[in-house]
């Protein structure tokens, strides 16, 4: 079986480093503070966050505020997530307080629930009973971790949404909140402004690339040929980044083991994962302004846009927020292309 796994997420002996995240994050969740995680997408939030969950042994829940289209559709997804985890005998009696009491549909052959409500209801209302009612679920001996994946979205789902969360969740007790989120500018303005709801809400974490020795010693320990030299040209070209790292580490596993190429197998991983994505890449600058690309094309040649003494840095620093609200550009010490094979893909057909 292939050692290296990405794109989805990664458990047990697939599951790399991270010992000290997943050690401070238990000992966060051992009291009643909330946490922050902000990272750019596919540094490994999630997974880092499962690790901890499945460590912990306490009942959780789960949701994507990315899919999450109004108030009273997080209603009817907090209480689907709600019948997921407990008893419909518990949660029955727990639900005496609805003001509005939710129409529940079970599939007979695959066991899921579907919650939905009157189309004319207050969905304000639907908000206090759903979160009224995960707090009396809850109980101090298995405190309940309920998590918000793409929290940045609270802002957009609907006007004055961040505000009644907020004031709902403060009131809260015997549960801790973990807040994930991608979009870094979005995140603080959240949580590091004091006229926001969420002003200082919980601990405020960032999680950073895996260090270089850590990663080097788990590449290694899962190839058979010349496995110290081969991390490190992994290593040099994704630059520590999770996602792209195992992607690469699989390719050149698949390329080892199945073809018999050992000369150069980095590189031959590389041209055939950049040749694969071609038309992705392609469709994705098609899309880019002239300022965009620009940046992009400084940011391949290892050039810093915003110290070009030559380019309006308005304009810079406009495109490179712009590019990292997008997620096609981060910022870790230096702004650097998101996805190292879209780097080389500029590298091999615009500059040279």
């Amino acid at each position: 079986m292939n050692p290296f796994r990405f794109g989805t997420i990664v458990e047990g002996s697939f599951f790399t480093d991270r010992v000290a995240e997943t050690e401070m994050l238990k000992q966060k969740l051992d009291s009643e503070n909330h946490i922050i995680l902000i990272s750019p997408r596919r540094f490994g939030k999630s997974s880092l966050v499962q690790r901890v969950l499945s460590q912990t042994g306490r009942p959780t829940i789960q949701l994507d505020l990315q899919y999450v289209l109004s108030v009273d559709d997080f209603a009817s997804q907090l209480l689907k997530a709600v019948f997921k985890l407990f008893p419909m005998r518990k949660v029955r009696h727990a639900m005496s307080h609805f003001r509005i009491y939710p129409i529940i549909s079970t599939n007979a052959v695959t066991g899921t629930v579907d919650v939905t409500f009157q189309p004319t209801v207050n969905g304000s209302v639907l908000l206090e009973d759903a979160m009224a009612l995960i707090e009396k679920i809850t109980s101090p001996e298995r405190r309940l971790i309920v998590v918000l994946d793409e929290f940045q979205e609270v802002v957009k789902i609907q006007k004055g949404f961040d505000k009644q969360l907020r004031s709902l969740m403060q009131r809260q007790k015997n549960l801790n909140y973990i807040l994930l989120g991608s979009q870094e500018s979005m995140m603080e303005a959240i949580f590091e402004k004091k006229k926001s709801p969420f002003y200082h809400f919980g601990q405020l974490i960032r999680l950073q690339k895996i260090p270089y020795d850590d990663f080097h010693n788990y590449i290694t320990e899962r190839l058979a040929y010349n496995a110290e030299a081969v991390a490190e040209e992994i290593l040099q070209f994704t630059s520590c980044h999770p996602y792209y790292t195992q992607q690469l580490a699989s390719q050149v596993w698949e390329m080892m083991e199945y073809q018999k190429i050992k000369d150069d197998v980095v590189n031959k991983a590389i041209v055939a994962l950049v040749s694969m994505h071609d038309l992705d890449y392609e469709r994705l600058w098609q899309n880019l302004n002239r300022t965009d690309r620009n940046t992009l094309r400084d940011l391949a040649e290892n050039k810093q846009p915003l110290q070009n003494r030559n380019k309006a840095t308005s304009t810079s620093y406009s495109s490179l927020q712009r590019m990292i609200k997008s997620g096609i550009v981060i910022k870790t010490t230096n702004y650097e292309i998101e996805d190292p094979f879209f780097n080389q893909w500029i590298v091999k057909n615009v500059i040279q």
